[in-house]
């Protein structure tokens, strides 16, 4: 039986950005980000206001419609509660369509506040990390960016069907995927920087530009570098430079992605090892020193943003 919430409940849910595939890693390694956005949701007796500030306040519908409201939503139905009513601010910081999770970042943050009402309620209604992976993936497709804004610091995760899962296939929705996800601890050296340009890039778009079967060679070469990938991240950032080569998918993107694809080549060849940020167009640098100054400057000519945002825990809600 669905309870419904008392008016004058509200939650902040705070939700970092997010890095995807990390060179190698395809559609499985992420890392979040310190970028942040905010979603303050309070409960009221009837109707919705749903205000948005800062990025993508003129672009995205300020209804029902909205990606934020919906996972709210979705996450009041998986705690088995509802509201009569609902007051949304989204305060975003986290640059949209640039290859920084931003998508996966309003989704995790509804599901987050909308959870979190829900545990105002009663506590135990409470829903865990493992459910909040699979809640937000079902949005996403896959659970690479959104693992990581839910459980922080860098993160493998895979997908299993239903039958692959074995006895706990029964995790499985309708949608007939499990998605998991695991933590990996940083080294304590790592200081991630991304190059932000102003230019943005459709996923839907740079993903098509990715083909159907890919050569044996190449993805056996991917799988050693994304294994390697996980030493280094964890434990040998000394092996990043050859742990982020890829083969997969950074090349078949490089035609869309002239000046990311630039930049990658610039920085590797400065001994830093720069990928992709999941599907563009910002760069993700990884390294364990100060990005230089003078790299600093020429990105600034070409008009990129360097941010040096430090590695993020998940989101967090009060």
């Amino acid at each position: 039986m669905t309870r419904t919430l008392p008016a004058g409940l509200s939650v902040t849910a705070r939700v970092p950005a997010s890095s995807a595939n990390l060179g190698p890693g395809f559609d499985s390694l992420g890392m979040a980000l310190g970028i942040y956005d905010e979603i303050e949701v309070r409960t009221t007796d009837s109707g919705l206001s749903i205000r948005v500030e800062g990025e993508g306040a003129d672009d995205v519908p300020w209804g029902p419609s909205h990606l934020v409201v919906r996972a709210i939503e979705r996450g009041l139905e998986a705690a088995g509660v509802w509201a009569d009513g609902l007051d949304v601010v989204c305060r975003n910081v986290i640059p949209h369509s640039r290859g920084l999770g931003s998508s996966a970042s309003a989704v995790v943050g509804g599901l987050a506040a909308g959870c979190g009402l829900a545990t105002k309620l009663d506590p135990a209604l409470a829903t865990g990390s493992d459910q909040l992976v699979q809640l937000a993936s079902e949005f996403e497709g896959h659970p690479d960016n959104a693992a990581a804004s839910v459980l922080g610091g860098i993160v493998v995760s895979w997908t299993e069907t239903a039958a692959d899962a074995g006895n706990d296939g029964a995790a499985a929705t309708d949608h007939g995927r499990v998605y998991r996800a695991v933590r990996l601890d940083p080294h304590p050296t790592l200081r991630p920087v991304v190059l932000i340009p102003e230019e943005r890039s459709s996923t839907a778009h740079t993903r098509g530009l990715l083909p159907e079967v890919v050569p044996h060679g190449d993805a056996a070469f991917n799988v050693s570098r994304a294994a390697l990938a996980v030493v280094a991240l964890t434990q040998r950032p000394d092996l990043l430079l050859p742990a982020t080569v890829d083969r997969l998918h950074q090349i078949q993107r490089a035609p869309a992605l002239p000046l990311t694809t630039s930049w990658i080549a610039r920085l590797r060849a400065a001994g830093i090892a720069a990928t992709v940020s999941g599907a563009g167009p910002t760069v993700l640098a990884l390294g364990t020193s100060d990005f230089p100054a003078e790299l600093r400057q020429l990105a600034a000519i070409d008009g990129l943003r360097v941010v040096e945002p430090g590695l993020a825990e998940g989101v967090q809600v009060h």
